[in-house]
């Protein structure tokens, strides 16, 4: 059955627990297949059966007790969680927060003042429920799914301080009241919600920022004018106009006009990139000093720019599989709390017969348990560590690929377009008549001309000037014959020069020198009599090695990770190469088909517990690709091998593959730190609450600053320095 992919946003999540029974409603449905919910995006995606509806899923969650908010537009990519939380309840809570704190500052000079006992009931009752009537509904609604969260264990433990000064209060003990703690606690609670969304915010502006390249509006060519049409209207084969200066609208070939684009946004390149007839431009990117006009060839959903957000957005939003320990501990957490609680609250009360001061004790083990940081922890180290690895060029598909990465020991590359540029050139021409270097090329050339053959537009390219031949024949798999000036001339491989008896012997050391360097090699003959052909000229060709190989496979061996070279050439070529560039292994004359092959091969030699990552950027490198544990596409490759693999490199930086293992590395570090603190303050706060070591204010300061640190965290990442820049 085919099987389709929601989104929405889900309001209202406070912690892992939220997550947790959003998507057990969701996993309920018949027909679901997958569901993810993410905390810091405030993101569901679903994937499920054609006839599950939208509606149907967005009824669950909100059965469940949340919100779920339809994503409108095609364009909205990542939810603006600062704007969900507003400013004014923090000032007013702070406002009536500081007359019970106020007290214990003057006590420190010897002053002793307090509110009038009414007036604590009424500021602490609005406080209460008002500003914290949202814990209440949130708390209720996980009770009533005979679940927990984080605002329910805040309802339990405010409501507890509330209740019992209240009582305090109806007894006449007015001097032993405790409205102070609840309002403070709600108060640092809001200021750690509020200053965790902000922080969240952050997290998700590489998405907002690659949104922002979009064009609004673009100007089309009909006919005899041009006419600004939003990009909404734009249709493939339109003609567009751009001018010095502005973003590029949409995707197209240049059909008129020359100019330099900066395409570091989509990238991650600072040079700009010179774009002139039959050039490729990406919407998003900036024209520079010219005026282009440009063939539309891709909108909207299929251009590069939404399908590089599309990526980017589907790695923040799905789960690492370290985020599965996550949530089998946050399932059982809140109940867990709940009991310690129950427990503090008995011993301290039989053991002290003090049973005020044991509720305290229990509401601030309730205060502090609180696991928002435990929720927090893995998201948003993906999203800053996605995030970052986009604006240097490198997409990353998703975040088990992302996670994956990090143990990567073993890097396989196919070498034509990969190590090397992918365009042969003629790097020797030895002539062995009397010709001239011009003119062997001006014969070679003049046989050439119109030919797409990579060896042919080499040749073209080196040539001073040429005519055209005539009687052109090609021979299939040798090599090409012409007529010039009426004499015969062949251009082919030695297997037909040797065909054609123009081979001798004293050929045979330039042959064997040129072959040692990896040189693909084309012999020149002329028919000089009737049974005599000659030759006149050998060419060398080199598929060149890219500047930065070298240095690029130095950094990945600085990261402890061999590299191996797979390829189709002849041994020789790979040998070279492999020798150029120092590679632990040279694999040669490799079928297509074989190369999966190889990489389980590669994989079995391996340690048990390495991966191996294949950087490939053809089609025949889509099965390897695939059956890599990870496999990194080249992005100017073809699109068979950036939808097989896991991490795509937007430019031919070989160095972008050090940079992605790097990256990633340091986001599996940063969850790691992170999970470390959010257990840190569970693990060491919660027995200090229940041994009375912490009153419950000082827990929600506790609480509060666990989840922004956690954040704050995750967002040091931005300060990572690519290596290819």
């Amino acid at each position: 059955m085919k099987t389709i992919e929601y989104n929405f946003f889900v309001e209202e999540m406070s912690c892992a627990s939220c997550v947790s029974r959003v998507e057990k409603a969701l996993r309920k449905i018949d027909g679901v297949i997958d569901v993810s919910v993410n905390l810091a995006t405030e993101k569901a995606t679903v994937k499920a059966n054609a006839d599950v509806k939208l509606e149907t899923l967005m009824a669950a969650v909100d059965k469940a007790g949340y919100h779920a908010v339809k994503i409108s537009e095609p364009e909205i990519h990542a939810k603006d969680v600062s704007k969900q939380a507003s400013v004014w309840p923090i000032i007013i809570s702070v406002i009536f927060a500081l007359p019970f704190v106020l007290p214990m500052l003057l006590e420190l000079f010897g002053i002793h003042w307090m509110m009038p006992a009414w007036l604590q009931l009424v500021i602490a009752s609005i406080v209460q429920f008002g500003l914290g009537a949202k814990f209440y509904r949130s708390g209720f609604n996980a009770a009533k799914a005979l679940s927990g969260n984080m605002d329910l264990l805040v309802a339990i433990g405010t409501s507890a301080a509330y209740g019992l000064s209240l009582y305090q209060l109806i007894i006449g003990h007015a001097d032993h009241l405790y409205f102070e703690s609840s309002v403070v606690i709600i108060t640092l609670i809001l200021i750690g919600k509020w200053l965790e969304s902000r922080a969240k915010h952050q997290t998700t502006q590489a998405i907002e920022a690659l949104s922002a390249l979009r064009p609004e509006v673009a100007l089309v060519r009909q006919g005899e004018q041009e006419v600004s049409l939003p990009i909404s209207q734009v249709k493939v084969n339109d003609v567009v106009v751009i001018k010095p200066g502005e973003r590029i609208p949409v995707d197209g070939i240049v059909l008129e006009g020359a100019s330099s684009c900066d395409e570091s946004m989509l990238t991650g390149e600072s040079f700009p990139v010179t774009k002139t007839l039959n050039s490729t431009v990406t919407g998003g990117t900036i024209n520079g000093e010219g005026l282009l006009i440009v063939k539309t060839t891709a909108i909207q959903a299929d251009s590069m720019l939404s399908k590089i957000i599309a990526m980017v957005e589907s790695a923040q939003a799905k789960k690492a599989p370290i985020q599965r320990i996550v949530d089998r501990i946050s399932a059982i957490f809140v109940p867990v709390i709940l009991l310690i609680a129950l427990i503090t609250l008995l011993a301290w009360g039989f053991i002290s017969h003090d049973w005020q001061q044991a509720l305290l004790h229990a509401v601030a083990v309730l205060v502090i348990a609180c696991p928002c940081a435990l929720g927090l922890a893995t998201p948003t180290a993906i999203m800053v560590g996605t995030g970052v690895a986009a604006r240097h060029g490198i997409l990353i598909k998703d975040a088990e690929a992302l996670e994956t990465l990090h143990n990567i020991n073993t890097v396989a590359f196919d070498k034509t377009g990969t190590l090397t540029i992918g365009k042969p050139e003629l790097v020797e021409l030895d002539v062995l008549g009397m010709e001239t270097a011009d003119q062997i090329l001006s014969v070679a050339a003049s046989m050439q001309a119109g030919s797409e053959h990579p060896l042919a537009k080499a040749i073209l390219a080196k040539a001073k000037s040429y005519s055209y031949a005539q009687n052109i024949t090609s021979i299939a798999g040798s090599g090409v014959m012409a007529t010039i000036d009426s004499h015969e001339y062949y251009l082919g491989s030695l297997r037909w020069m040797k065909t054609l008896n123009a081979y001798f012997v004293d050929m045979q050391d330039k042959v064997n020198e040129l072959t040692q360097k990896g040189y693909t090699i084309s012999f020149l003959a002329k028919q000089q009599s009737e049974n005599s052909i000659v030759i006149l000229a050998i060419f060398g060709f080199s598929d060149v090695i890219k500047p930065e190989a070298k240095s690029a496979i130095d950094a990945l061996r600085q990261l402890k990770v061999n590299t191996v070279m797979l390829t189709g050439d002849n041994q020789q070529a790979a040998n070279y190469v492999g020798q150029q560039l120092n590679l632990d292994k040279v694999i040669a004359e490799v079928l297509p088909q074989d190369k999966a092959n190889y990489i389980y091969q590669l994989q079995k030699d391996s340690q048990s517990n390495s991966k191996v990552a294949m950087v490939g950027d053809g089609i025949n490198d889509a099965p390897a690709l695939a059956a890599a544990d990870i496999g990194i596409a080249m992005g100017t490759g073809t699109d068979v091998a950036m939808h097989t693999a896991s991490i795509t490199l937007m430019r031919g930086n070989l160095f972008l593959i050090a940079d992605a293992i790097d990256i990633s590395r340091r986001t599996y570090n940063k969850i790691k730190q992170n999970l470390f603190w959010a257990f840190f303050y569970n693990l060491i706060g919660i027995p200090l609450a229940a041994l009375g070591f912490l009153n419950p204010m000082i827990a929600g300061a506790a609480m509060a600053l666990s989840s922004v640190s956690v954040v704050t965290n995750a967002l040091l990442l931005k300060r990572w320095k690519a290596r290819s820049e």
